[in-house]
């Protein structure tokens, strides 16, 4: 009789192997009437969770999103059904803040964008993730 990290091992190592992959919610956008401006839009959102692929424990992390829109600007509804959809996967916080990061890019195509993970302390370790997007254009 096993205590259930097999099943657990697997599914975590699943679910890396496969992190580009997963299906989550569209992040939608909006047609920015001042792309011949160079400005940033900046925001957060402290109601991240994910789950611990190592332990299956919940982890809270506070997202920062900062981008410099060309022609499409993020609709924040979206973003924030996005965020919620993490909820029940398990996954390491640097695929985290970069399968993010490639969403946003994905979604408006903006100059520039980077996203910043702050993850709660977990065993006395907190942890701060950034990645980062310029579009050489």
């Amino acid at each position: 009789m096993g205590d259930g990290r097999e099943n657990m091992k697997k599914t975590y190592r699943k679910l890396q192997e496969d992190v580009r992959k997963i299906k989550f919610p569209k992040i939608d956008v909006w047609e920015n009437k001042y792309q011949d401006k160079k400005y940033f839009v900046r925001f957060s959102t402290s109601e991240f969770t994910c789950i611990c692929p190592k332990t299956s424990l919940p982890d809270f992390a506070v997202i920062f999103v900062e981008y410099s829109p060309r022609k499409y600007c993020i609709e924040l509804k979206s973003f924030k059904e996005y965020i919620g959809a993490y909820r029940g996967y398990g996954i390491f916080h640097e695929h985290v803040t970069n399968r993010i990061l490639e969403d946003v890019v994905k979604s408006c195509k903006p100059r520039y964008a980077k996203v910043r993970g702050e993850f709660n302390v977990r065993g006395g370790i907190s942890t701060t993730v950034e990645a980062e997007y310029k579009d050489e254009n």
